[in-house]
């Protein structure tokens, strides 16, 4: 059995408990080396086989799988943040379905979250954003056409902006193109959650020459919207003592 698994955004205790239980359980761990905490193979037991896949080819981690499976061995392939998001998953379940091995996924917490936490913020503020949109810069990988920054950024609402580190200059240039004002709040977050985690609160406009002045180029999030500023915003209408719910009635005095 084959299991894909949500390493988190960081930190070693960030892992779900289901996720750190597969880890425990493993013959074989294939792990991210290049993003995923190495703190986590601690969690592997002392004859677990463990394999980096940044230094593998996706030919070479299927049959790594492979060779487990006929030795009738569990295998953790264990990815950064939440394997859906950018994760490269679905070409590895691809061959797996092809060699009739199967699979199941577990969840992690992916760096925009982590990275909210951090902040202390919420995405989804009354009055300011009800959206949160994930997206990223196009580069080695292409971004279809509909789903420019400039399109995107025309909805106005929270913006989690992954693998563009390196394009800041231009992620600015069409963020405001889109829509967004110059001084619209905006944050750098540097390996969220990890013990050497590093938070910037700047603007749209000042996203490069933050970056730049701290030598952050690869391994952050951006955050973009008003909801960074964490006001302005109208309270919940789910904790109002004239709003009435299926478990607790209005209060008229």
């Amino acid at each position: 059995m084959v299991y894909f698994v949500g390493a988190g955004s960081g930190a070693k205790d960030l892992i779900t408990v289901r996720g750190m239980r597969l880890i425990q359980e493993a013959d074989v761990l294939v792990y991210a080396g290049s993003l995923v905490n190495p703190e986590l193979l601690e969690y592997a037991k002392k004859e677990c086989e463990i394999y980096d896949s940044a230094l593998l080819t996706l030919e070479e981690i299927i049959e790594i799988i492979k060779d487990a499976e006929e030795k009738n061995k569990t295998t953790v392939r264990l990815h950064t943040g939440e394997p859906s998001l950018y994760g490269a998953v679905r070409e590895q379940m691809n061959e797996l379905d092809a060699l009739s091995i199967k699979y199941e996924s577990c969840p992690g917490v992916s760096a925009c979250f982590g990275a909210a936490s951090s902040l202390n913020m919420e995405f989804t503020l009354p009055n300011i954003s009800q959206t949160l949109i994930i997206t990223r810069m196009e580069g080695k990988t292409k971004v279809p056409k509909e789903e420019s920054i400039e399109s995107l950024a025309k909805h106005q609402a929270s913006m989690a902006i992954y693998l563009s580190t390196g394009l800041l200059e231009e992620l600015s240039k069409r963020l405001i193109n889109g829509g967004y004002k110059e001084d619209t709040p905006a944050a750098i977050v540097y390996k969220a959650t990890w013990p050497d985690e590093k938070v910037f609160i700047c603007t749209v406009s000042t996203l490069n020459e933050t970056a730049k002045k701290n030598n952050i180029s690869k391994t952050a999030v951006i955050l973009v919207g008003d909801v960074i500023n964490k006001n302005g915003f109208d309270k919940s209408r789910l904790y109002a003592a004239d709003f009435s719910t299926e478990f607790r009635k209005a209060k008229t005095e």
